[in-house]
């Protein structure tokens, strides 16, 4: 039977990891934090359409390509950690920005800087994550335990998912202004800043020849299929986040993806390999059919679970998938390459949610499923066998 898992040995995870991983989650918290209010805040405070509102929000996504590829040469050029705490005080920056836009509606210039701060932010919270996620994680792990690294760093990112919207929404709801939500996205960030910097790496000597621009730690252009599959499994999560979703969706989500975790140590521990994408493409399927057509108080309840579990288990699959793509000195190129493809398209469909749909949700939801099953046709159909045969782990 084709299996592979990662066990996970938390007893063995250093001081430096634990850090490090928390301040993962608490850079992703921040970004998470205003997805589900800042539309909202821009649309009846600041006078923007449901289509500039949802530009700004995709903004991010493609933002967050934009320094990608200068990500080698900061890491061999500059000390890798002080990188990320450079780009996680833009992100600060960029946060507190939104401050200057408060009480008054922005006009045409002001609205094109709003487009501005949402592709900075991305472009300086991709690099973070790349260098954070994808090297100062694997930094302060050994060499055997350098996937699980990986693996449980991108899990605490993938709770800020459910967790930032939550928190976000319960903050605006008791704090009745966007103001505060800005405070407590910028005190996530301030203290992943404090975490990392408490975390001491040994000086390492750059290497010779480094280009400017490179691929390397950014994109990995073998695993472009395996990118497009994932983007497409994401992009409708994203735009159900358009909706006008109450602060238990994300709680249910959350209970979800801790089921996620449950089922992967129990469930999928020694199940066939394509089992995880298979059973997580039914269950979104099954949940956006569920949201649209039956009405019931407890599809509120259901519909989200199912969703938490789904992405929970398909997003460690298509991480180890990259992983074991990647060939030598490539882990965090592939790491990088998963986090873009996860990321991005959450952001892209948020903004497309917004753009296309502006509160249509019957709509949305047809357009969900249609591109979850073409998602799913193209794993079945092609990826996972193209996988299985250009595999190099």
């Amino acid at each position: 039977m084709n299996t592979q898992n990662t066990q996970i040995h938390i007893r063995a995870w250093q001081r430096g990891f634990w850090f490090l991983a928390i301040a993962n989650f608490l850079v992703a918290m921040s970004v998470y934090i205003l997805v589900p209010v800042m539309p909202l805040w821009l649309m009846q405070d600041e006078g923007f359409t449901a289509r500039d509102a949802g530009l700004a929000m995709g903004a991010f996504g493609v933002g967050m390509f934009t320094l990608g590829g200068f990500c080698s040469y900061l890491v061999q050029r500059y000390r890798r950690n002080m990188v990320c705490m450079d780009a996680i005080l833009v992100m600060v920056i960029c946060v507190s920005l939104l401050g200057g836009f408060f009480d008054d509606e922005l006009s045409f210039m002001g609205k094109w800087w709003i487009f501005a701060q949402r592709i900075l932010f991305g472009a300086v919270y991709g690099l973070a994550e790349m260098v954070l996620a994808s090297t100062l994680v694997i930094d302060k792990s050994s060499s055997s335990m350098r996937t699980e690294a990986n693996h449980s760093a991108a899990w605490f990112s993938r709770f800020a998912v459910a967790l930032g919207p939550l928190c976000g929404l319960l903050v605006y709801w008791l704090g009745g202004s966007f103001r505060l939500v800005v405070m407590v996205s910028d005190a996530c960030v301030i203290a992943s800043l404090f975490l990392i910097r408490s975390v001491r790496f040994p000086f390492r000597a750059p290497e010779e020849n480094t280009h400017v621009f490179s691929l390397d730690r950014f994109f990995l252009v073998q695993g472009t299929p395996l990118f497009v599959n994932i983007f497409l499994i994401m992009l409708p999560v994203g735009m159900l986040f358009s909706l006008s979703l109450p602060w238990m969706f994300y709680a249910m989500m959350m209970a979800g993806f801790l089921l996620a975790l449950l089922a992967q140590r129990f469930v999928f521990r020694n199940a066939e390999l394509k089992s995880e994408v298979v059973t997580g493409m039914i269950l979104i399927i099954a949940a956006m059919q569920l949201m649209l057509t039956r009405r019931l108080d407890v599809i509120i309840y259901v519909a989200p679970t199912m969703i938490g579990l789904a992405i929970g288990i398909i997003g460690s699959r298509f991480l180890l998938f990259f992983i074991k793509l990647s060939r030598h000195c490539q882990r965090g190129t592939s790491s990088s390459s998963f986090l873009l493809g996860w990321e991005s398209s959450i952001a892209v469909g948020i903004g497309l949610g917004y753009v296309a749909f502006n509160g249509n949700t019957n709509a949305l939801l047809v357009c969900s499923q249609c591109i979850s099953v073409l998602a799913f046709a193209m794993y079945l159909a092609f990826t996972h066998r193209w996988f299985l045969n250009h595999k190099n782990r």
